[in-house]
């Protein structure tokens, strides 16, 4: 330090322009700095801030002092030069900082031309070998990779994230509502019977928005029932997701129909003073009291020969029950006649099974009877039709009813001879003027629909999706079915439509025998809906769908006999058409390699080992599409409908035997209908009539078409 201190003193002192004077003490003082200033008077040795051999420095383009090339001066100059860049960077203004950048900018300038000239093989404009290039690039290089790091740094969370947030919402099935996955589940419950179609009605008692399957069942025990003897007679509740039994309750015996809906308000509403209920059950006043807040669910009805009890929908639990002898139909949901806003029932009876049949009217509240039984003398014989709950253009209540033939008779006419007293509410007091011109004579209450010589076999509204399984008493399925007019069969042969505002008939359809209920659908774009029928004879079963509007065929096929009677069904799509679901064996292609069988009298068919279950659409009118086979025998068959995911469930009953103490077990099966279409089998039925018909679709296309199929409730 001493040897430099004696050259610095030695050195003329020099003023620059900007720096003031030149002191050398701080020259001698700068070899004690701390390591940050060595890391500032460091820093423009590495030619980033002077003049070296990559180009030229602030300090030679400032004018201050003459340039010099690197080495070509002795130590003091060295230092001098050093010191007077420390006073620059810690004395300068933002002015000079201002004037360093835009020096900087030139001497970047110069550098980048010397950086050429480097590249060539010659010397940089320093005068010097460019020596210094190759420590710049991979300065250069460290730099980027360091930037790209702290980048992939910064962005691969947030894209991580994001993806995670995509695969948690396309990926994880949503618990709200409905269930995602498709309900398909099978149990066996009980003794089927043979081939006798058991009880069933769908609701959705669990709350899930999945309707649920109510059954009736017969076990065979061990102990003997004085009345029962060795059968055990119970309804159950299947959940539609599982199948899981919700709850069992043991009926006094057989259960004929179950039917659900009937809603109580959440508090009680005390009825009318004098209210026909409490005249005629006083007992009951504590249970109407507190009815509504036990029932927190919906109430079912099973009804049996001789009882019908109302129980909790959700829990099995009786809320009461009523005694009555020889039932014969299910309950009719009727609008309120005590004032107590639950909906009233309507229940028909046949004294000796033959001829007499009497109407019923039941509180909805407490199944209290209210008045007594209306019997009425009818002459003829035959099924029972009916009763049927009808409203008029004019908001009038009607039942239609019959034994063969079809009656009516106003709510209001019912209400004045069960009760002998005016209808309290304002519904029950009007009555259709073109209905009332019907009645032959005066003193008659009887409206006759139809009264021919043919007996009638079946009597249904015409709306689409109707069915005995969604008979139900709440008022969005008796909304269309009540305003609707009618298909009526008759003669066993006979199909006609009747027009609601005037009782004529709109057209008649002449068939063979037809053996099962006709399926009303919507076959075309008319906004009609048509009719699905089936008749069989000679071992051909032949099914049909007639025009609901003109009574023309609109499709028809043959197929080998099943020697099974089972409704079809027709379930309502988004496309605005129905398609049908219905059973049977192999189709009859071609009729002339085929000869039609005649089976003696006495002499059963050989019965078909294997049955199909087959889809029909109107826009393919040639293809079916072969859903699933069984062996078993399906005796009952219903479908229910998940809104949310468009889909719709196919639920059977079917008797499948097993062994000697067991002969005929009883089988619950669901079928999802989105699953099984895309697992059918395409079947076409044989070529179009037409000379220049259209090109038959594909297997392609057709799987297509049917795997993009949703379907609806109407």
């Amino acid at each position: 330090m001493a040897a430099a201190l004696s050259r610095a003193l030695k050195l003329p002192v020099k003023k620059g322009s900007e720096l003031g004077e030149y002191d050398p003490l701080t020259q001698a003082d700068s070899e004690d700095e701390s390591e940050e200033d060595d890391l500032v008077l460091n820093y423009p040795r590495n030619g980033l801030g002077r003049g070296n051999c990559l180009g030229m420095g602030p300090s030679d383009l400032r004018g201050s002092r003459s340039g010099r090339l690197v080495g070509g001066g002795d130590e003091a100059e060295e230092e001098e030069e050093e010191d007077e860049w420390r006073e620059r960077l810690s004395g300068k203004s933002r002015q000079e900082r201002g004037d360093t950048k835009g020096t900087q900018y030139w001497s970047q300038r110069e550098t980048g031309r010397d950086r050429v000239g480097e590249e060539e093989g010659g010397p940089g404009t320093s005068g010097g070998p460019g020596v210094g290039s190759n420590g710049a690039d991979g300065d250069r290089k460290r730099t980027r990779l360091r930037n790209a790091i702290r980048a992939a740094f910064f962005l691969v969370p947030p894209v991580c994230a994001t993806l995670l947030v995509l695969l948690c919402a396309f990926l994880i099935p949503c618990k709200k509502g409905a269930p995602d996955k498709q309900p398909q589940w099978e149990r066996t419950l009980g003794d089927a019977g043979g081939v006798i179609s058991p009880a069933m009605a769908l609701w959705d008692v669990d709350g899930d928005s999945v309707e649920d399957v109510l059954l009736g069942v017969t076990e065979r025990t061990n102990d003997t029932h004085p009345l029962q003897g060795n059968k055990v007679y119970s309804t159950v509740a299947l959940s539609g997701i599982s199948g899981q039994v919700l709850w069992r309750r043991v009926m006094p015996e057989s259960v004929m129909y179950i039917q659900c809906g009937l809603q109580y308000e959440a508090h009680p509403v005390p009825l009318p003073a004098g209210g026909a209920a409490l005249r005629a059950y006083p007992e009951t006043t504590p249970l109407l009291m507190g009815q509504r807040e036990r029932a927190s669910g919906p109430v079912c009805l099973l009804i049996g020969k001789s009882v019908l009890t109302a129980v909790n929908g959700t829990t099995g639990k009786k809320l009461w029950s009523v005694p009555l002898e020889n039932i014969g139909s299910q309950t009719v949901s009727l609008p309120d006649l005590q004032g107590d806003t639950v909906p009233d029932l309507l229940i028909a009876t046949l004294e000796d099974e033959v001829s007499d049949l009497s109407l019923s009217l039941l509180s909805g509240l407490t199944g209290a009877k209210l008045g007594h039984p209306v019997p009425f003398n009818l002459t003829a014989q035959g099924r029972l039709i009916g009763p049927l709950l009808h409203e008029t253009q004019q908001g009038a209540y009607y039942i239609l009813f019959g034994l063969g033939t079809v009656e009516a008779i106003s709510l209001h006419d019912i209400y004045i001879r069960a009760t002998g007293k005016m209808p309290i509410t304002q519904a029950l007091k009007k009555k259709e003027p073109s209905w009332e011109r019907l009645k032959k004579t005066s003193s008659s209450s009887l409206i006759h629909i139809y009264n021919g010589a043919e007996h009638v076999d079946f009597l249904l509204p015409l709306v689409a999706g109707f069915d005995n399984n969604h008979n139900n008493l709440d008022t969005v399925s008796n909304l269309n079915s009540t305003k609707s007019d009618w298909a009526l069969v008759y003669g066993s042969s006979k199909l006609s439509v009747l027009r609601e505002r005037d009782i004529y008939k709109e057209w008649t359809f002449d068939s063979a025998r037809i053996r099962s209920q006709p399926t009303p659908g919507y076959f075309n774009s008319d906004g009609i809906p048509d009719l699905f029928i089936q008749h069989s004879a000679n071992g051909i079963r032949k099914v049909q769908i007639i025009d609901g509007a003109s009574g023309y065929v609109l499709w028809s096929a043959e197929f080998l006999c099943p020697h099974l009677v089972l409704e079809a069904s027709s379930i309502y799509t988004t496309t605005g058409v129905s398609v049908f679901l219905f059973w049977a064996s192999e189709p009859i292609r071609t009729q002339k390699n085929f000869t039609k069988t005649t089976v003696a009298p006495g002499v059963a068919a050989a019965e078909p080992l294997v049955r199909n279950l087959f889809l029909l659409h109107p826009a393919h009118p040639t293809i079916l599409l072969q859903l699933t086979s069984t062996t078993d025998t399906t005796v009952t068959t219903a479908v229910s409908y998940q809104e949310h995911q468009k889909d719709a469930s196919y639920i059977t009953v079917s008797s499948r035997p097993t062994t000697e103490s067991e002969p005929w077990a009883q089988l619950v099966k669901s079928l999802s209908l989105r699953a099984a279409i895309s697992k059918g089998q395409v079947v076409r039925l044989g070529e179009s009539s037409k000379a220049r018909g259209p090109v038959k679709p594909s297997v392609f296309e057709l799987n297509k078409f049917f795997g993009r199929l949703s379907f609806k409730k109407q």
